[in-house]
């Protein structure tokens, strides 16, 4: 089944096109045939990067007023004769969106239908800057091709297996009922894929197995995973508790908000622009929410680029310790997304002292390892600690493909 995969935001659409099968799948045979994103819709000067599995690429700049105009845009570049890896717009067969936030209406993906588009636009006050640019990628895609299932996969559904205990807040309980304030954890397709994937690689089955998987990009978070269930992650009610991320504060005493809004008289836009997109890597170092210039900045002797690397860190294993906790035995830690599968020292540092947890780490199985999988823990080391490229997409092509043969 050939399926295409939209990420619709606001001014952005990124797709792929993928062939999966349940035997596909089994075999590992699964093909991205076509890739790539359109940016700046809607501005003077749009660009359109496209790369297809035989090596093709295109970079055009063309003016994209509507985001209806991107996606046919896509489907030119996908059915052209020269770098086309389709005849024709039929041959497409399902389309799967991402969907960020599915509320607690939504354990697991589904076919999109006007009740189901209805329950996804209740969810749009839990996720006002990601649900309505998912929304309207459904919409101008599902005009485009009418004709084909279109299925949303939802980045909060892995979680919902969390115990109340895990996902309540200690507020008063009437909040819950009335606004449904709760923890809901995101990157659910990312920490999915990554248990699917040391299913094949330890060959155990996932029932057998606690992990704990380390998602690490612009974003950041991390599942507490048993039996291939996600019981508890550090995302909460939005993206924003939790790690340190590259531009979000992640976890604070909440006071302090109150604290810098009346200090500084801070308006609710200023107070959350403050904590989502001036904090994190780039408010600790001044510099940057980009780990690879941080480092480098490390190197050169810069004590705010190091004081951000090693809050950064810090987080995450005292996260470790936590889930740990949380799962009482652990086989297995991965790390992944750009970040995770990127940064040598983010990792080794992650791990330090971890030894009484029962993580050896390997630093030479560490250096050799970049973008590549693999296992980074030393031989006998009771936990295995892995890094897992993840594949967002890939699930989102398998669950659609899934909810259409159901």
């Amino acid at each position: 089944m050939k399926v295409l995969v939209v990420n619709c935001g606001s001014s952005s659409l990124k797709f792929q096109l993928i062939e999966t099968d349940p035997q596909r799948i089994e075999t590992g045979s699964e093909a991205v045939l076509a890739e790539g994103i359109v940016e700046k819709i809607g501005q003077a000067e749009s660009t359109i990067r496209y790369s297809n599995h035989k090596g093709g690429t295109v970079k055009e700049k063309p003016v994209i007023l509507e985001h209806s105009a991107a996606v046919e845009k896509v489907i030119y570049h996908l059915t052209h004769a020269k770098h086309g890896v389709i005849e024709k717009v039929e041959d497409i067969e399902a389309v799967g969106h991402r969907m960020v936030h599915g509320g607690e209406k939504f354990s697991a993906s589904a076919v999109i239908t006007p009740e189901v588009l209805a329950k996804i636009r209740e969810c749009v006050p839990l996720a006002p800057l990601h649900n309505p640019p998912n929304i309207l990628g459904y919409e101008v895609a599902s005009q485009v091709l009418p004709n084909i299932p279109h299925v949303a996969v939802f980045d909060t559904a892995f979680h919902q297996s969390m115990p109340d205990h895990a996902y309540i807040y200690a507020l008063p309980y009437s909040l819950y009922e009335r606004f449904q304030i709760r923890r809901y954890g995101f990157h659910g397709s990312s920490h999915r894929y990554v248990t699917s994937r040391l299913e094949k690689l330890t060959q155990t089955p996932r029932a057998e197995m606690n992990i704990i998987t380390v998602h690490l990009g612009n974003g950041c978070s991390m599942a507490a995973i048993a039996g291939g269930r996600s019981i508890d992650t550090s995302m909460g009610m939005t993206p924003l508790e939790g790690l340190v991320m590259g531009t979000r504060a992640g976890d604070i005493d909440p006071a302090i908000i109150l604290f810098l809004m009346e200090a500084e008289n801070l308006e609710l836009d200023q107070a959350n622009n403050l904590l989502n997109k001036h904090s994190g890597l780039l408010g600790l170092s001044g510099l940057g929410n980009d780990m690879r210039e941080l480092e480098l900045a490390l190197d050169s002797g810069d004590d705010r680029a190091r004081l951000a690397i090693d809050v950064f860190c810090y987080r995450i294993r005292k996260y470790i310790g936590a889930y740990v906790a949380a799962l009482g035995h652990v086989h297995h830690i991965a790390f992944t997304a750009g970040i995770g599968e990127n940064s040598v020292l983010v990792r080794r540092k992650c791990c330090e002292n971890l030894q009484g947890l029962g993580i050896d780490f390997s630093h030479e199985r560490n250096e050799a390892l970049n973008r590549r999988e693999g296992l980074i823990s030393a031989e006998g080391s009771r936990v295995k600690v892995w890094v897992v490229p993840t594949n967002e997409e890939l699930i989102i092509a398998r669950d659609t493909m899934r909810c259409v043969l159901e």
